[in-house]
């Protein structure tokens, strides 16, 4: 018999103020993925009861993600490849076709986005920081069993710079490996030239679970989304519920029976 294929690890940035948008996102992946997928979503509360995150936050952090998002190598046990992305995401396309292009002579891919924000304020009044590197951190695939991964432990993870650990301080830039922007397609900033088309929309400056960002370009496409997996949760719920009418139809049966059997 054939050992098990594990799973492709798919890490999604959590912020309670954005659960629909994780959904979706996570909705999006499951649905066009054509090989088994975890999506394990990075809560920053629960890091906290496990003692693996206890940065303060700051003014500057425009997520609960902002930097929890760098224990990714680390909750995979520092071993195979894994994916981190953020929760504004929309995928298209099969992760499989992403997990595809990783190159074990890089510690990490990502889109090496040209980006300087012209808006000071993101999503719901977020502050829009510029720096270099910016948006590199928003999906980044991860060899995890790297040897320069490593150096992302919880205590670097909590009292790193910002610089340090967004910019990727911890490699040489030859070690930083290049994805398609098309996997990173940032709203408002990256346009569609020629023949192609999107594999993962970005949402980095709001998306249409704000309803002040309810008509931004590909907007339709995430509701659409939406609708798809509110339709499938009414259709797990209404399965759920008849299985248990059933269950409830069988063991109301059985006792009759018994009851019966008793008297008799």
């Amino acid at each position: 018999m054939s050992a098990a294929v594990e799973a492709y690890k798919v890490f999604v940035g959590y912020d309670e103020r954005e659960d629909i948008a994780y959904q979706v996102c996570r909705h999006s992946l499951l649905k066009r993925a054509s090989v088994a997928v975890e999506v394990i979503p990075i809560k920053q509360a629960e890091l906290r009861r496990r003692g693996l995150y206890w940065r303060e936050r700051n003014n500057l952090e425009s997520t609960e993600f902002s930097f929890t998002r760098f224990l990714t190598p680390y909750l995979s046990d520092f071993r195979g490849w894994s994916l981190f992305v953020d929760c504004d995401f929309l995928y298209l396309d099969d992760v499989k076709s992403l997990f595809d292009l990783a190159d074990d002579r890089y510690a990490l891919m990502c889109v090496h986005h040209d980006y300087t924000p012209a808006e000071t304020t993101k999503m719901d009044g977020a502050v829009q920081s510029a720096y270099p590197r910016k948006n590199w951190s928003s999906m980044v695939l991860y060899n995890c069993g790297h040897a320069k991964n490593r150096v992302l432990s919880p205590e670097v993870v909590n009292g790193g710079s910002g610089a340090y650990l967004h910019r990727f301080q911890w490699l040489e830039d030859s070690e930083i490996g290049e994805i398609p922007y098309v996997w990173n397609f940032l709203v408002g900033h990256n346009r569609i030239v020629g023949n192609w088309y999107p594999k993962a929309v970005h949402y980095t400056l709001g998306g249409p679970w704000f309803d002040e960002w309810k008509d931004c370009e590909f907007g339709e496409l995430w509701l659409a989304e939406l609708q798809d997996y509110e339709d499938e949760q009414r259709k797990t719920k209404t399965k759920t519920m008849n299985i248990k009418d059933e269950n409830v139809q069988i063991h109301n049966v059985a006792v009759a029976k018994s009851e019966l059997i008793a008297e008799t």
